[in-house]
């Protein structure tokens, strides 16, 4: 069956983000694509994405058709990259000046699209801009397609303000179906009066445990190497980590730190360890591509990720990167905040008080000095997290919902 018969079997689905790879092995967050070329199999999936230095062209990427719009001179189509967009804006504001643009050329791409093309369904990732974009061009169109819209934490969390709170309580009352990363964002829809209860689904994004994050009994585990792997930004929390290193090594003079991250707090959490006289003990190793990620989780002894709330707010929603450690077999040092409980919980992974040293300290401690005790806790959460948030289980709980939309709308 040729492509053009192929589409005609299958609906439409236009996927609206932000965050996606630029090219094949960007270190940049990819859960959006990893979900979008899952979907292929059920949907004819079309991606609108903003373009960025370096990115590829526009075109078929994993089985899905990739629309990457600009929205500035290429040098500066910097909003995104590098940290998000809340942190992007928070360090530089004149990339204030790139908002309207953004949203605009983000807006335009879709309503082309819904005027050229018959459109099922769109997945709008982040109530905010893509909710909001979605909801409004769907009442200014004829065309009206089934609406999810997905929310993945920063744009629930750090997005504050009476305004902002309208704008997500309009975005949540005009889609078909909300979906939520995790059951703690739930009591923040709560919280600003946009949870409907049968609208809000909780659907965590999936990670591959089959293939990728998994024990490789042909990789020695070490003894001592804490390892952070994340965007370096406030609400990960990294320099709580870096602070205590100095009373973990007290107790375990042998013990190190591997952070595997880019971000804006780079300089200052370089400049933290250098204060400490750390340097060799926390290596900073950069960006590296997801392909490479499961070798550092196999190999380490402890995953820390001692998540904070930023002071605009922002927390983590869900928070991958534990997964991908549990499902490595390593065992895990989480902050405690809400998105964290999602799916793993005191049972088989330890939790601290968000910027508690002693705490942070003590835990860490705990795991390198007892190995049968770390071994039983990654064995209990590795089990936990293959039964929720594989793809192939995550991709089908969307692909479902994305069906049930459409059927109501037709």
């Amino acid at each position: 069956m040729n492509d053009t018969a192929n589409h005609a079997l299958r609906p439409t689905l236009v996927v609206l983000a932000s965050t996606y790879p630029r090219w094949s092995g960007d270190p940049e967050p990819a859960f959006v694509h990893e979900l979008s070329r899952r979907l292929v199999q059920r949907f004819h999936v079309i991606a609108i994405v903003p373009d960025a230095l370096g990115a590829d062209q526009s075109g078929l990427h994993d089985g899905v058709e990739v629309i990457r719009y600009r929205y500035a001179p290429r040098l500066l189509q910097t909003l995104v990259n590098d940290g998000g967009i809340v942190s992007n804006l928070r360090r530089s504001r004149w990339k204030l000046l790139l908002l309207p643009s953004f949203v605009l050329a983000q807006a335009w791409c879709l309503w082309r699209l819904l005027h050229k093309t018959r459109v099922d369904a769109i997945h709008a990732h982040w109530l905010l801009p893509q909710g909001l974009i979605a909801v409004l061009l769907r009442k200014l169109s004829n065309r009206r397609p089934a609406l999810l819209v997905t929310s993945h934490g920063a744009d629930l969390y750090a997005l504050r303000g009476y305004w902002m709170n309208v704008l997500k309580r309009f975005v949540i009352r005009n889609a078909d179906a909300v979906s939520v990363v995790s059951a703690a964002m739930c009591s923040e829809l709560k919280r600003i009066g946009a949870f409907v209860e049968s609208k809000v689904a909780v659907r965590p994004m999936g990670v591959d445990l089959l293939e990728a994050f998994k024990p490789d009994p042909r990789v020695s585990r070490s003894d001592f190497e804490l390892l952070f792997v994340g965007r370096l930004v406030e609400k990960k929390g990294l320099r709580y980590l870096i602070d205590v290193m100095p009373n973990v090594l007290e107790s375990v003079p042998d013990a190190r730190l591997t952070i595997v991250g880019f971000g804006p707090e780079l300089p200052c959490l370089k400049k933290r360890v250098d204060d400490h006289g750390l340097g060799h003990k926390i290596q900073f190793v950069g960006a590296e591509p997801q392909s490479r990620l499961p070798a550092y989780y196999q190999r380490a002894t402890v995953f820390v990720a001692p998540f904070v709330e930023a002071e605009s707010g922002d927390q983590e929603g869900l928070g991958l990167v534990a997964i991908e450690a549990a499902g490595c077999g390593c065992p895990v040092v989480l902050g405690d905040v809400p998105g964290a409980h999602g799916l793993l919980d005191a049972s088989c992974a330890k939790f601290v008080r968000p910027k508690d040293a002693s705490e942070l300290a003590a835990a860490i401690v705990e795991l390198l000095t007892d190995r049968a005790g770390r071994e039983c806790l990654a064995a209990r959460a590795r089990e936990r997290v293959a039964k929720a948030v594989d793809w192939g289980v995550v991709s089908g709980e969307y692909a479902d919902l994305i069906d049930g939309v459409v059927n109501a709308r037709s």
